[in-house]
């Protein structure tokens, strides 16, 4: 298989967890929409490994790979597919893989949230900087916020890995505010998260219906 097509198949694995996103991201500038799949594709694949699976062995193991790979991303090497679309942006890879390990221990958060969101500030620090970067959206969003939309995105995981939801303070997730100050494909993928979250507070899971999730992107474009 050709680097290109190993890339198209990894984004097209993102886009089968989150299709949605080919509704939302009409309010991305044409010019952002490839790089917000490859960029938002990287991620998944970070809290895929960190988050997902009955068995955290693999995970770790991965995450381990990754941190690896983003290293060698800071100094022009490359090996996984999605290298082809992100490597050779000027972001600064060694800062996301240093925030690797924290993504790791947050499997198990901590017993309250305060603790958890501290657990994923150097992990979420690491997102905003990059996405900043990426999206020329300078300042980066506030570390705390961009921690709260990663500790949003790992209840999400936690049906999946065949725990129950219920006691994860769902209702207070939904009540903070809308990330903002973020690059609009973070405030979207967030928005569709939050989305995602209420239904699942109401025992539905799943991708969101389109009107949803447009109601809910449109609303994050607008900051």
């Amino acid at each position: 298989m050709t680097d290109s097509a190993s890339l198209d198949s990894f984004l097209a694995k993102w886009r089968a967890q989150w299709p949605e996103w080919a509704v939302a991201e009409v309010f991305l500038p044409a010019a952002q929409r490839q790089r917000a799949r490859a960029w938002l594709a990287l991620r998944g694949e970070l809290t895929e490994a960190a988050w997902g699976g009955d068995d955290p062995t693999p995970g770790a193991a991965k995450l381990g790979w990754w941190e690896e790979e983003l290293a060698g991303w800071s100094r022009g090497a490359r090996r996984h597919p999605l290298g082809l679309a992100l490597q050779k942006l000027p972001l600064d890879w060694a800062l996301l893989a240093a925030g690797i390990p924290a993504l790791r221990a947050s499997r198990s958060p901590e017993d309250d949230r305060a603790a958890s969101l501290r657990g994923l500030e150097p992990f979420a620090r690491a997102q905003a900087v990059l996405a900043a970067q990426l999206f020329d959206a300078m300042p980066p969003a506030s570390t705390q916020a961009m921690a709260e939309a990663l500790l949003a995105e790992w209840v999400l995981h936690l049906p999946v890995r065949g725990v129950p939801a219920a006691g994860t303070d769902i209702p207070s997730l939904l009540a903070l505010p809308p990330l903002r100050d973020a690059p609009r494909a973070e405030r979207i993928h967030a928005a569709l998260v939050r989305a995602r979250l209420g239904r699942l507070a109401r025992a539905a899971k799943g991708p969101l219906p389109a009107p949803v999730a447009l109601w809910a992107a449109w609303r994050a474009a607008r900051g």
